[in-house]
């Protein structure tokens, strides 16, 4: 009998929920911050250091803090909206301003201390800015109706006592107005001769000036003179800052990168969808609807964290997509199997349901764990990656898990598709019936054929064969270590017609810049980067700036890291692999054996050193998210791992003992023939939505999505050849030791009596 009311309710909310998202949608859109590497802007971190830099002076918090707001005040001279500024550690300060216009003018104002001082002409200081009114400083125009500054000092009596020393100077009465005067390396009387001093202005005092205005006047324009009003308004720096790592995106690039990246994710969201209907049909219509509630939910949490949507987090979204898959496929393909062994549909989906769920929450808490970690010691946009990472895993459960639930079972229910295993992809020849007493680990499969113990050494050979060619290839040719772990500066500029090497360093040149490490890419040649061994100053990236601006029509992106900040990611690299390393021995110890878990973490730094020697062969740039792809592999790679574990130990579990090797064997290529086709399945998804990054993303995330792609064909072949057969060869060393081994306990099983 057909229960209408279930295909009602199925539909009426469908609806209800496809309406809330379509007139939400929009809004959230509209609503979510974009990172400078989609819209353009700024990132600098600066390191704190004593104003004076006496010895024994240090930079506490409430320095620190006094900073950031000292920072935070200048950013708004600038109108940027919501800039982030962060403290970090002990004493640094990272300032992202995504938007920004002129990105030299916003580097220029971050970084002047803007110390105004009031001095004589042997450089003593009479009066300095905290004299100054609050907001005292504004522009004005001075008697000849030029550009000037108008400041208000607090106290005219003093103002009247520091003129009348001056006056009595004679005839060197000149007070000399200072911005950012440099102790030890700045002098009146030397810059006096120069045609552009670095003083302000040095008027000469005749009489006593008993007064609160003073006016600063100088070959001003009104931007600069309004500029240096508001910086004084502003305030001071307590202390001094030193750029350690900066990068900057121009806005031409954001707006590329952000409409390549959102059309790759479309095409590979897109091929996820048909891929799960042809090969699912019904329950695959309930994965396309949970998937874009998935897609909803990741946009409008991150919205609510008021998050900052940049281009690795956009990348993290449309992978999410191919992992929150997995947890669809696990369970379609436990209720086909309980369909094969005869079950009516309601059965199988319940049994199907709740027998998927122990290896769901195991292949995503193996990967929230290295995405926690990837958190924990990434930079900025490696961190912007991770927080889109670790929700995307929280609400693909979610929606895998509960939502699919919701929606199949009401379909299920239904009644509607009683004896129709062909709508859930099973053909009606496959179907046994129920009283031969099967269950679907008794299922014939079509990889039957394949004994994967056997040909075990082979796998071992040629995986050793390979890591040895790797070793040597390292040894010969080394990484390419971008500027990230090498230090140094790094220019991207792009062209509206096709870039030369040649043409580049002759560009460069006309800036006084010289480097034969150039390389081109796009998609028509159209994209030169230029790497330099040494860290550029702020002065030549402007000129630099300016000079690729005027010539090709769009700002270049540049970035720079200080050796201290290079070696300081590497070893945070090194740190975030080691621990995710040894979280996933921990947790997969206590979830299955410690053969297990050492068999896993085997396979995983097989995956990531094919990674590391494909990308020193091919000389690609070895950067920072090169160390969150690697990380995402490390947590990812072992969900198929997981898979087979799980199997295995269902294996064991009927089994109740293993005895011989052959016993051990059975349940490894037992499991490996049951779980295979389940494993292309779930490595496909995923590899759909990284060739769509690959092809039609942004450049800027190729190296990613390259070392993502050989990750997974890394990690498919491991979880495949290496990682169960290292659990066969440690085991039957245990069997030698005992004699015999006893397996888990037996789970509860469900009834094989007739159903209907």
């Amino acid at each position: 009998m057909v229960k209408r009311s279930r295909i009602v309710a199925f539909f009426l909310l469908v609806i209800l929920i496809g309406s809330a998202m379509g007139a939400t949608t929009q809004n959230i859109l509209k609503d979510i911050k974009l990172g400078l590497d989609l819209q353009g802007g700024f990132e600098v971190l600066y390191e704190v250091t004593p104003l004076n830099g006496k010895e024994g002076e240090t930079v506490d918090r409430e320095t620190l803090k006094s900073t950031a707001e000292a920072l935070e005040r200048r950013v708004n001279v600038l109108g940027v909206s919501e800039p982030n500024i962060q403290i970090e550690g002990d004493d640094r300060i990272r300032v992202q301003l995504a938007g920004v216009k002129d990105q030299n003018k916003a580097r220029e104002i971050l970084s002047t201390e803007a110390n105004l001082t009031f001095r004589d002409v042997n450089d003593r200081v009479m009066m300095d800015g905290s004299d100054l009114e609050e907001n005292g400083a504004k522009q004005s125009f001075d008697q000849q109706n030029k550009p000037s500054i108008s400041i208000t000092l607090k106290d005219g009596d003093q103002f009247g006592e520091i003129t009348k020393e001056i006056r009595d100077m004679y005839p060197e009465n000149q007070l000399i107005i200072w911005l950012d005067f440099e102790e030890g390396k700045d002098s009146y009387k030397e810059e006096r001769t120069k045609p552009e001093p670095k003083f302000l202005s040095n008027p000469n005092v005749d009489k006593i000036l008993n007064q609160k205005n003073v006016e600063i006047t100088g070959n001003f324009t009104i931007e600069e003179a309004q500029q240096l009003a508001s910086l004084l308004n502003a305030g001071s720096l307590p202390v001094n800052l030193e750029e350690t790592y900066s990068t900057s995106v121009g806005a031409k690039f954001g707006e590329q990168a952000l409409n390549e990246t959102v059309f790759a994710g479309i095409i590979g969201i897109l091929a996820v969808f048909a891929f799960m209907l042809i090969l699912y049909r019904i329950p695959g219509i309930v994965a396309v609807i949970t998937l874009s509630i998935y897609v909803y939910l990741i946009l409008l949490v991150f919205d609510w964290m008021n998050g900052v949507l940049t281009l690795p987090g956009i990348a993290a979204l449309i992978l999410g997509v191919g992992m929150a898959v997995d947890a669809n496929i696990i369970t379609y393909e436990r209720i086909k199997e309980e369909l094969k062994v005869g079950r009516n549909i309601k059965a199988a989906f319940d049994a199907g349901s709740k027998g998927s769920l122990s290896t769901i929450f195991d292949a995503n808490i193996t990967t929230l764990l290295a995405a926690i970690v990837l958190f924990a010691y990434g930079t900025s946009s490696v961190k912007g990656f991770a927080t889109m990472l670790i929700i995307s895993i929280l609400a693909s459960f979610i929606t895998a898990v509960f939502g699919a639930r919701l929606f199949l079972g009401l379909l299920v229910n239904s009644g509607l598709f009683k004896n129709k295993p062909g709508l859930f992809g099973v053909k009606p020849s496959e179907v046994h019936d129920i009283s031969e007493g099967l269950d679907s680990l008794d299922l014939k499969t079509k990889f039957d054929r394949f004994d994967f113990i056997k040909s075990r050494n082979k796998f071992f050979t040629a995986s050793a064969v390979l890591i040895g060619i790797g070793l040597i290839a390292l040894l010969v040719f080394r990484l390419n270590l971008g500027i990230d772990f090498a230090a140094g500066t790094r220019v991207e500029v792009m062209s509206d017609s096709k870039l030369t090497a040649e043409q580049l360093k002759e560009e460069l040149k006309q800036v006084d810049l010289e480097t034969n490490d150039i390389v081109i890419s796009g998609d028509n040649g159209e994209i030169g980067v230029a790497r330099f061994k040494t860290v550029l100053s702020k002065d030549k990236i402007s000129e630099l700036k300016s000079h690729f601006k005027e010539e090709f029509g769009a700002e270049p992106n540049v970035g720079t890291v200080s050796p201290t900040i290079g070696k300081e990611l590497a070893k945070n690299a090194m740190i975030a692999v080691a621990i995710a390393s040894v979280g996933i021995i921990i947790y997969v110890t206590i979830r299955f054996e410690i053969y297990m878990a050492l068999a896993a973490i085997i396979a995983l730094l097989h995956d990531a050193f094919f990674i590391i020697v494909l990308f020193s062969l091919t000389r690609l740039e070895v950067d920072i998210t090169f160390i969150a792809a690697v990380l995402t592999i490390v947590g990812y790679s072992i969900n198929d791992t997981i898979v087979t574990f799980d199997r295995m130990r269902e294996n064991m579990v009927k089994k109740k003992r293993l005895k011989t090797p052959e016993d051990i064997a059975d349940v490894v290529n037992s499991a490996l023939r049951q779980t295979l086709g389940r494993s292309v399945n779930t490595i496909l998804t995923v590899v759909i939505t990284v060739v769509a990054l690959l092809i039609f993303g942004s450049s800027s995330i190729w190296n990613f999505s390259f070392a993502l792609l050989i990750g997974l064909i890394a990690g498919t072949y491991s979880s495949i050849f290496i990682a169960a057969q290292l659990w066969y060869v440690w085991k039957n060393k245990e069997l030698k030791k005992k004699g015999t081994i006893k397996t888990y306990k037996e789970k509860k099983v469900y009834s094989d009596e007739p159903q209907v």
